[in-house]
């Protein structure tokens, strides 16, 4: 069975034959590692799929992982200083909240939904302070601003979901370490409308809609599912285990990301541990649960390996 099939039975309550369980890896992990990484890679074919004696993200880098700087659809300008890793906005277009009244929709219509498409956006378009200020203030450029994303969203939605498979990823961090910027009312008033229209787009094609989002967001966990959500990707440390156990087990089904604020720095050992610890916590056999793991250059290989190892065990936890 299919890792998107497991998505789905695990998202739906169909009790999955097997725990479905991802690893991703920042392109950077290959750089550092090199040989030992694809060594390690060939050991757990079902966590990394094929992976050849020549594997090299270099050759297929996209451009935010890439050193330099570049200039998105919007005019917001990225930097990077180490590839391998993500970049960064580092110029901010919409300067003034005036400027938002005369602001155009991007003109390419290329189906393409990147991370921190909606709420991120927004600050990035705005920088933080600037788009807190906007929240702050209620002003009536903030719900132009996000009408304007919005309807940017929904029609490059509509395009996606003619040549997506039956699960469409969206990814949007929401949240920061304890809490939302702008707290949950706010939240609920001026981004949970947009979220909704984005994500009808995708239910009316048929389509199963899973939610990336970073940072501590347990409180909007209901408010995501009522926009349309199938599966949250919430993070283990932001959120905390009796939090999510509490808000999502046998209500929201969650793609658990594991605790990788903790794998640069813990044992081996302490890495089984913690699935083990999410799992017994978290698992149902009817379904509601899958796990993420996702890998940085800071992290050792012996932890890796560890997490590998646990992964593989996870698939068949009863």
């Amino acid at each position: 069975m299919s890792h998107q099939d497991l998505m789905i039975k695990a998202m739906t309550y169909q009790s999955p034959e097997e725990l479905p369980v991802g690893l991703g890896t920042l392109p950077a992990v290959w750089f550092r590692y090199g040989k030992d990484m694809i060594g390690l890679a060939k050991r757990f074919p079902k966590i990394f799929g094929e992976i050849k004696d020549d594997h090299d993200p270099r050759n297929w880098l996209g451009q935010s992982y890439r050193a330099g700087s570049y200039t998105d659809e919007w005019g917001c300008v990225w930097s990077n200083i180490e590839e391998g890793l993500s970049s960064i906005v580092t110029e901010h277009p919409v300067k003034r909240r005036e400027d938002i009244r005369s602001l155009k929709m991007p003109e390419n219509r290329n189906g393409h939904m990147p991370h921190g498409f909606m709420y991120l956006r927004l600050l990035d378009l705005r920088g933080f302070e600037e788009a807190m200020l906007d929240f702050a203030d209620e002003c009536g450029e903030l719900q132009i601003l996000i009408d304007l994303v919005a309807e940017y969203n929904v029609i490059q939605t509509e395009i996606m979901v003619k040549n997506s498979g039956e699960i469409i990823y969206f990814g949007d961090d929401l949240g920061m370490q304890d809490g939302l910027a702008i707290g949950p009312a706010k939240w609920r008033k001026y981004l949970k409308p947009a979220f909704a229209k984005i994500f009808a787009v995708a239910r009316t094609a048929g389509k199963y809609v899973y939610m990336h989002t970073d940072g501590h967001i347990h409180e909007i966990i209901p408010d995501l599912f009522d926009a349309g959500v199938h599966m949250v990707n919430p993070q283990y440390r932001a959120n905390g285990l009796d939090n999510l156990v509490r808000v999502c087990k046998g209500r929201y089904p969650i793609n658990l990301d594991l605790d990788r604020q903790m794998f640069p720095f813990c044992t081996p050992a302490q890495c089984k541990d913690h699935v083990a610890e999410c799992l017994d916590a978290l698992f149902m056999p009817e379904g509601g649960l899958s796990l993420s793991i996702e890998i940085g250059p800071d992290v050792p290989l012996a932890n890796i390996e560890a997490l590998c190892e646990a992964a593989e065990a996870a698939r068949y936890y009863r």
